[in-house]
């Protein structure tokens, strides 16, 4: 589950409860569990009503209805920018032998994803900060680097050891292997 780091931060150290759950806190009663509402298309509706209080998360689980949308997000963007049609889905593991390419959405999974690759001894700790692979593919294999054109790249989302996520999707824009890039 996503959710904006402020908002978890202060609903946790609150219970939710405002000004009385950190009078609550500092007398040192535990703070309750907090629950956020996930978005998903039952939800939409809600969201919109207070999206500016970022207090939804998002359940990037495989097969669920967020991570579906940020996969359409993503191509939506690659559209945007390149004009150039992209199918990106979930997966579970990369079983490609003749894997050529990938981009890390954020930092961590960048490394993670080069280290893999590289076929590097990854720490048991360091795989379950790992949230999500994705493949992407051209819908027009000629917009890639003849030396890529109809392969898969693979995508990747990863978290901070401290449980932070840092997507930068500028790393898809910037890293594609496009034939004539822009």
């Amino acid at each position: 589950m996503l959710g904006d780091s402020e908002t978890v931060d202060m609903l946790s150290a609150t219970g939710g409860f405002g000004n009385i759950g950190n009078l609550l806190a500092e007398g040192g009663v535990a703070p309750r569990q907090i629950d956020m509402d996930v978005l998903q298309p039952e939800t939409a509706a809600l969201y919109w009503q207070r999206n500016a209080r970022f207090d939804t998360v998002l359940d990037l689980s495989f097969s669920r209805h967020g991570i579906d949308a940020l996969c359409r997000v993503l191509e939506d963007w690659v559209r945007h920018f390149f004009r150039a049609d992209v199918l990106i889905q979930p997966v579970q593991k990369i079983s490609d032998e003749k894997w050529v390419w990938h981009i890390g959405l954020d930092a961590e999974s960048t490394a993670l994803l080069n280290d893999l690759y590289e076929d590097v001894e990854i720490t048991d700790a360091r795989m379950s900060r790992l949230l999500s692979l994705f493949r992407l593919k051209f819908q027009k294999p000629e917009l890639m680097r003849p030396d890529i054109a109809n392969r898969p790249i693979y995508l990747a989302l990863a978290m901070t050891a401290d449980k932070k996520i840092r997507l930068k999707p500028q790393n898809l824009l910037v890293n594609l292997p496009l034939a004539n890039p822009v």
